[in-house]
Parts: structure tokens; sequence; C-alpha cells
């Protein structure tokens, strides 16, 4: 409780927002400072659940952006010197005060994104297991011998930073994902930029006052905001060494071309057609759980939800059972008690998400559970789209192509093994 009320009077002052005259404005993180920023451009984020205006983020400057690359370089030669010893009891620092702070990192990362509580704790936990991870750093960046590999030459390696690094995140997981990526980044001795999400960086910037608390100097670690622009700067800034990414194939593809073009090493995971194959002596019971909770939870918008069912043989009896499951999530505010589901992130996302449900019903697939036009009281302006399955759907059609992003089920009916084989 003691550090629960720390944290809400640290809230109160929010170093990382300013109060405007219409919504707070959160600031960038350079060199240790959370600077406001001169930017002429904004970028409204709303609640999606209200369609309120929680924060305004800045579309960073080129000049505010320099800067940031310029403190990670300047803090890079003594942090990169710093004990490995050291770092990792920042990690261990860190990782104290997320599970202090859970429920308020929580509560900040559903008001903006729109997922459950529950499933927003899980989002923490799991960036959180990466934290622990880092803390074991001292055994992890143990190099390698090689006695005697020819007369009288040994081989010894070493496992050394490569200096400054760059990420850039999603909106769907707005704490673990930045979470993968600068703890392992800091611990190794690297200095690093963060571009969050433009669509909900609160929970990133509550995260980065955080690790400042648990000791990484001023520099180490600082965060810019934006949209394309920020993106290409960090893509083609020749004091950036490597580049981690996270989001969709279009963003993904960008990213690794131009970052590999400009000489850095880049990471690109991106989006995924997930399937499941159903054969008809799988435990019935533990199936239709797993697959309501794959397809639906976090309301679909995670690379990893499992987008597509292939039914073998006497398993396509099960599916009207599994529409019945999947009829009684509720759909609701994510902050709500007993809520299954929360609302996509925009409004954009939830027409989007409608399109490819009409597109596949247009192109001959069965519509046996719609969740459009879904209603909860008291949040009517909400982006919500109830749990959807499409059955009898064929692989040339757009809603099995395309990476949907939303709580719909598309079901292919086949008769063996070696058909599913054949379809994914």
């Amino acid at each position: 409780m003691l550090a629960r009320l720390r944290f809400t009077a640290l809230r109160q002052s929010q170093a990382w927002v300013r109060m405007a005259s219409s919504a707070p404005t959160t600031k960038n993180y350079i060199g240790g400072e959370m600077r406001e920023s001169s930017a002429n451009k904004w970028i409204d984020v709303c609640n999606p659940a209200t369609q309120e205006v929680v924060t305004r983020v800045p579309e960073t400057t080129n000049d505010e952006m320099l800067a940031a690359v310029a403190a990670a370089k300047k803090a890079f030669p003594a942090w990169s010197k710093t004990s490995i010893l050291t770092r990792q009891q920042t990690m261990f620092n860190l990782q104290k005060l997320i599970k202090e702070n859970m429920s308020e990192l929580a509560a900040a990362l559903t008001r903006e994104q729109g997922k459950t509580l529950a499933d927003a704790e899980g989002d923490i936990f799991r960036g959180l297991q990466v934290v622990e991870h880092a803390c074991s750093i001292s055994s992890l960046q143990l190099g390698e011998t090689l006695p005697s590999v020819s007369t009288d030459m040994d081989i010894h390696s070493y496992r050394i930073p490569l200096g400054v690094c760059a990420g850039v995140t999603p909106f769907n997981f707005p704490a673990m994902i930045p979470l993968w990526m600068f703890p392992m980044a800091l611990v190794c001795g690297n200095t690093y930029v963060l571009k969050p999400s433009e669509r909900d960086p609160t929970v990133t910037m509550m995260l980065v006052e955080l690790a400042e608390k648990a000791g990484v100097p001023p520099g180490v670690l600082n965060v810019i905001h934006g949209t394309k622009p920020s993106v290409d700067f960090i893509c083609t800034d020749p004091d950036i060494r490597a580049i981690s990414f996270v989001g969709s194939n279009h963003v993904g593809e960008y990213i690794y071309e131009q970052g590999s073009k400009h000489g850095k090493r880049v990471q690109s995971n991106m989006g995924a057609k997930n399937h499941g194959v159903i054969m008809p002596d799988a435990n019935k019971e533990h199936t239709l759980n797993q697959l309501v909770g794959a397809a639906f939870g976090a309301a679909g918008q995670r690379c990893m939800a499992l987008s597509t069912a292939v039914f073998v043989g006497d398993a396509q009896q099960w599916i009207p059972e599994l529409v019945e499951r999947a009829r009684k999530l509720k759909v609701d505010a994510g902050h709500k008690e007993g809520a299954d589901l929360g609302p996509l992130i925009s409004p954009a996302a939830k027409q989007r998400v409608e399109e490819l449900i009409q597109s596949g019903v247009n192109e001959g697939a069965t519509l046996v559970l719609d969740g459009r036009g879904v209603s909860v009281p008291g949040f009517e302006q909400g982006n919500f789209v109830g749990p959807t399955v499409l059955s009898d759907v064929k692989p040339d059609m757009k809603c099995y192509t395309e990476e949907i992003f939303g709580p719909v089920l598309v079901i292919v009916n086949v008769d063996s093994l070696d058909d599913a084989i054949s379809v994914i």
C-alpha cells in the first residue's frame, strides 16, 4: 500500500505530461529530463471506450530527435564501462518497482489501449518476465574460450555492447513490448532511444520513470514520439547501431529494408495468420476453452491470436458449442468488472474489422456469430466489436488471407489431416 501511495503522489505531478487548455500533452524524455516538445503537430490519444482525449502526443521535431540520440551517444562510454553487477542491480530495482506499481500501470494501460484490466496486468507481467531475465545478465554475458585451436593459439570471445540502439513499439502491448526491448539493451551496456506507439504512450512513460528511479543514469534511456518521421529518423540516423521493431507487416518490412540499407542491425517482428488444426480425437472441453481464449482474448488485437481454426472431420460437430461459448463472452469497457473483451483501439480499426467480416459474407462464408453493432450501455461511443465467427471459409477469401486483428475467428472445414496441412 505504501508503494501505491508513493506512486499516486508521483502521478499527481506527472512530470511526463503538461496540462494544456484542451488536454494534457506527453513529453519527450531526453538526457534524463522530461522535455516539452516544440512540435507544431500533435496527435490525440483517445480512450477507445469513450473517445475522451486522454493526452496529446507530439510529432517530435528533428532537433529533439537529434538531441535524444546525442544524449544516448554521450552516455554510452560511461554506461558501457559500468560493471555488469551495477547494471544487474538496476534491473533488480526496476523489477521491484514494476511489481509494486502493477495496478496503476494496468489502469493507465486500459484507459488508453482498451483491453481488460486482467489482460493489462498480463501485458505488464509478461514484460516483467523479460526484466527478470535481464537480472541474470552475469551468466548471459559470459564469453567463450577455445584453447589450443592451433599451435600456440587460443580463442577468446567477448560480448560487447553495440552503442546506441532504438526500438519502435506497437499499440497492442504498450508495456510488454517496450520491456522486451530496453531492459535487455541497457543491461548489456547499450544506450537506447525508444519510440512508443503514438496511440497509447502513457504506460511506457510510466515505465521509463520507474527505470529512472531504478537507477538508469541520464541519457542511457531516451523517448521520442511521433509517426513516420520519427521512424524514418531512427532508420537513417548514423549514430543508431541497431533497431528492434514489433508491429504490422507493412511497417516492419519498411523498417527492415531502410534500417539494413543504412547499415544497422534490424530485428523486425511482424504480423501473423495463426492456425489451429482441430482433430476429432482431441479433448473437446479443453480444445473449445483454449480456442475461445486464443481467438478472442485481447479483442483479437495480437499477432499471436488464433484467428483461423481448421476443423477436421467429425470435429466440425463442435462448432455450434464453440459459438455458444463465444456468445457468452461479455463485451464492456476494459475497466469494468467481468469484462471479457474491451474495445478496439480506434474507430478506424473497428471499421476495418467490420469490413473484413462483411467481405467474408459477400464471398460466401457463413456468419454464424455476428459481433457487429454491439452497444455497451454507458459506452455507446466505444470501438466495440463482439466475438464473431465465420464458418465455411475458403483460402482465397479476403477474411482468410488478411490478418483481421479483431475478435474474429474464421473456420475452415476439411475432411482429413492431410487436407488441413494442404490448407496451411
